[in-house]
Order: C-alpha cells, then structure tokens, then sequence
C-alpha cells in the first residue's frame, strides 16, 4: 500500500510544464491572446482529418461544453480507422492538467504526477502524441502519417509559417511541433483552466453557498465523513490560483469489472493501472498494481462516465459506491451467480493492495460515513465545482 497522505499540500508539488522551441509571440499570465504555436494547437486539437478515419480529432473525447471529458455515454469510446474498435479506458477529463507535472516515484515509493490515468507520459506534449498514434483512437500508424495529412490541412501553411518553411521535410521533427502546439493550447487557452465555478465565485465573494451547499463541503473535507480531501484536496495549492481537486496522487479504489469493455471477456485480462497491461516500466513494482491516477472533480458533475473503467454513469452511483463499498460490498461485486467477490477487477493475489485504510473504506462492517441525506449533500456541493456559474 501507499504511504498515508499526512500533508495533503506536500503533494501538491507539480510545477508548470516549461515550454521549449517554437517561434510567435508568448503570451502572458492572464493574457487572452495566444502564441501561434498555441492557435496552431487549436486547429490541430479540432482536427478530425487528422485520424486515419477523418472523423476522431482530440476534441472528440475531450469535449469542452463538459470541462474537455469524454462526451460518449459509453464506457470507452470507439476509435480506429473504421471508427469501431472499441478502447480499454475512459478517456480522462484533461482540464487543469497544465498544473500537473512529471511521473514521480518518491522515497517510499509512492506515485506522483504524471499523464493518462497510469501517467506513462511525463508532459502535455507528450501526452498528446498518444491518441494520434493510438491503434484504436485516432490510429495513425507512424509521425510520418500524421504529419502528410496535416500537410494537406487548410492551415498547412501557418504551420510552416510558425515552424519553418521545411518543416514537413522532417517527418520526426514536425510531429514533435505538432506535441508543442498541442501542449501551448492547453497551456494558454483559458478554457482549460477557468475557475469559474461557483465554488470559485465563493471564494471570490460574489456568491454564497446554499446550506445543503456548505454542509456537502463539511463532508467533503471532514475525515471521519466523505474525506474526499485526503486526495481531492479543496484548498488552494502554490502553484494555481485556486484548488485544483485533486493532488495528483494515485489510489487504488477496487473499482468494479466492467463487462462493457470488451478485453473484460477474457476472465484472465485484468487492467491493473500502473502495473499494465498499457504501462510497463513499473510493472514490476507489485504494491502498484490496480492504482489509477487521482483525476481533479472539477466538472464532475458534468461528466457521463466515471472512473478508468466508467463503471458508473451517474455522480451518485459513484459517491455511493465510495461510501458504502466495504459497508455493502454485495451491492458492487455480486456476480451472475449471485456470488460476492470483493475487488473483482484485480487478481485475486493483488486484492489485498486495495485501499481499506482511509475513511470511508476504513468500516467494514460498521454503519456507512454519509447516510442518504449526507450523501445528497456531498452531491450539492460537487455540482458547485462546475465551471461556468453565473450568479
């Protein structure tokens, strides 16, 4: 198991990406105006003629209207060059990512940091890349791909314009360009990051929470109740201006199997996070397997599937299930035959490194932390993290 998190605001410890190459004009803090290699990062971002199908862009899985999370009511979306190979994962909410930073192993070796829900990559840029190249997201086979049809796009020559006239020369080099520009967008659009939220608003004294609003935040916070805070931290880290809802830490939360993913269907697959079967160069570390990356709530509320696997489809399914998952497992793990295995999604040697130490896993076989009513109150409060609000 991880180490406890004894100072929630140690971990918070990620930096801005730094930005490297390029040419334009850089943009400042709080400035609306972009570089061009960020409005470069725009078009690309929006581009379906990108993927081998023409029809999946990056703004496809991440949609803006919802805090840029997958739009797809399905627990996974469906990609490839036909547009129907189905994939193993969600895809994340990427908002407020700009404030996250490298994968970290610290000196106990508890993770840190890191981009995708197994933080393989160590940067926008090269999370970016991905997709592009992913068999069953956007499916380009090589740069090279990616690079002629961006050749042949109606903005091919503002990227040649901002990177160099011969840039399409160099397959390798132009697709890093690409992985820049698509970080730079993520980096400057305000959108990616607006604390607009009306927890934001409060904080700012244009608005006030409704009483079933504030005891939903003493919940969230208090440890002996939601204690969502010991990873979803609600105050303001140093570097961003407000709190980002997440610490960047990962936890593994024994999510339910979801059969609606197809790899589910073999009985000996088994997604472990970190340990694989995406990631491999910590799959050796056994006391990492089935952890998956603390993603912020900002915009929960928004979203239509929740989770690596997107098990659940409503936020209330997936506070009840943080709150009674241990208190009544058979809710959660019964199996067609009416069996209860706890963890069903884990081998069942990897069980034991689910996370039953912190509240509210920590009362097997007491009373649930949140009673119903609690419960919607958590709910209320979660809603107000949406950015957006207009008083």
């Amino acid at each position: 198991m991880f180490k406890p998190r004894f100072s929630l605001l140690l971990l918070i410890c990620s930096t801005f990406l730094a930005s490297c190459g390029g040419s334009g004009t850089a943009s400042t803090p709080g400035s609306e105006v972009m570089s061009a290699a960020a409005e470069l990062g725009q078009l690309i971002f929006k581009d379906p003629s990108l993927s081998a199908s023409g029809a999946m862009s990056c703004e496809t899985c991440h949609d803006p209207r919802i805090g840029h999370a997958s739009p797809f009511t399905t627990a996974v979306a469906l990609g490839g060059p036909g547009l129907n190979e189905q994939g193993l994962r969600t895809p994340p909410a990427i908002n407020y990512l700009k404030f996250n930073g490298a994968f970290t192993l610290d000196a106990d070796g508890a993770p840190m940091g890191g981009f995708f829900w197994d933080g393989r990559a160590n940067s926008l840029a090269e999370q970016a890349k991905g997709p592009l190249l992913g068999a069953v997201e956007m499916a380009n086979r090589t740069p090279a791909d990616v690079i002629a049809k961006l050749s042949a796009a109606t903005y091919a020559d503002r990227f040649k314009k901002v990177f160099g006239a011969n840039i399409f020369s160099d397959a390798e080099t132009a697709f890093e360009r690409v992985a820049y520009a698509l970080e730079r967008y993520q980096i400057e659009d305000k959108d990616f990051a607006p604390f607009t939220s009306k927890f934001d608003a409060v904080n700012q004294g244009k608005a006030s929470f409704t009483p079933e609003e504030l005891r939903g935040l003493a919940w969230f916070n208090r440890a002996d109740k939601g204690n969502c805070a010991a990873c979803h931290p609600s105050t303001k880290p140093d570097n961003a201006p407000a709190a980002l809802f997440t610490d960047f830490s990962y936890d593994n939360l024994g999510i339910p199997r979801n059969t609606e993913i197809s790899a589910n269907a073999d009985a000996n697959f088994f997604d472990k996070g970190l340990c694989g079967p995406v990631r491999a160069d910590v799959s050796a570390q056994v006391a990492l397997c089935g952890a998956f990356k603390v993603p912020s709530l900002r915009n929960v509320a928004q979203r239509q599937r929740f989770f690596h696997n997107g098990k659940f489809n409503t936020l209330q399914q997936a506070v009840e299930f943080y709150i009674t998952r241990d208190t009544s497992p058979s809710t959660w793990y019964t199996d067609a035959l009416g069996a209860v295995v706890p963890y069903n999604d884990l081998p069942l040697a990897e069980r034991s490194l689910v996370n039953v130490t912190e509240g509210p896993y920590n009362r097997r076989g007491q009373s649930p932390a949140l009673d119903a009513q609690e419960i919607r109150e958590l709910i209320a409060f979660l809603r107000a993290l949406s950015d957006g609000y207009m008083n």
